[in-house]
């Protein structure tokens, strides 16, 4: 079987690792947190981007599986790794003096997650329809949000704060929540849990009306917070 390695779909993909490596690159060598996560939100689209190219054109393939993971892992758990560690080194002073707290470095724990996450999305055939954990691109847009406040000095947070939250993400990521996907199989309110998405997106678009990117943590932690609760909703169906 010939492999095909240059797809406009992979070509997209690749746009979205590329966009990844440079919030990286100007998260940990520029301390530019603003633009890094410009970068994210750019991934995030190009992300969003090759499966609708993929689609278009009938060009699905495991190698574009693989590489959309495998340019996730950089974009999602790398460059919101690196955002966090900026954050913590700061505020802990460690910059300031011209060294680094060795303590930072537990905050890419992020990163294993995202890992972890991304292979059990491969292999797990029950998320078509809704996602198993935080998905890594909420995930990333929360952190890199954050960093750009943080950057605007819009807020100060403790270092220890910085290390919980990486904590929280990474068990949220490989948690057993079951979040609904903004994913459309049909536009009707008849078809199951469309009203749920329509009402989070209109409300999500009012929010970042009103606030911008100030709106983008409070939106990824209400899906975190509506997700919970409707779980709750459905055991009790359930019991």
């Amino acid at each position: 079987m010939k492999i095909r390695l240059i797809t406009l779909p992979n070509i997209v993909t690749l746009c979205n690792l590329l966009c990844g490596s440079a919030a990286t690159v100007y998260a940990l060598v520029l301390s530019d947190l603003q633009t890094a996560f410009w970068l994210v939100v750019a991934a995030a689209v190009f992300d969003f981007l090759d499966g609708f190219t993929a689609r278009l054109t009938g060009s699905f393939s495991p190698v574009g599986k693989e590489l959309d993971s495998l340019s996730d892992m950089v974009s999602f758990g790398v460059a919101p790794s690196s955002v966090l560690f900026v954050m913590y080194q700061t505020q802990s002073g460690a910059f300031a003096g011209g060294g680094i707290d060795p303590w930072g470095f537990a905050v890419f724990i992020l990163a294993a997650f995202s890992a972890l996450r991304l292979a059990k999305f491969n292999i797990d055939e029950s998320q078509s329809y809704e996602f198993e954990g935080l998905p890594t691109p909420a995930a990333a847009l929360l952190v890199c949000s954050a960093g750009y406040l943080f950057a605007d000095g819009v807020y100060a947070v403790r270092p220890y704060y910085i290390l919980l939250s990486a904590l929280c993400l990474s068990y949220f990521l490989v948690s057993p929540v079951r979040m609904f996907a903004l994913k459309f199989h049909g536009y009707g309110l008849h078809e199951p849990q469309n009203l749920l998405r329509y009402v989070f997106l209109l409300v999500s678009l009012a929010a970042l009306v009103l606030f911008r990117i100030g709106a983008v943590p409070f939106i990824i932690m209400a899906y975190i917070l509506v997700s919970l609760v409707r779980n709750i909703v459905m055991s009790l169906r359930r019991g």
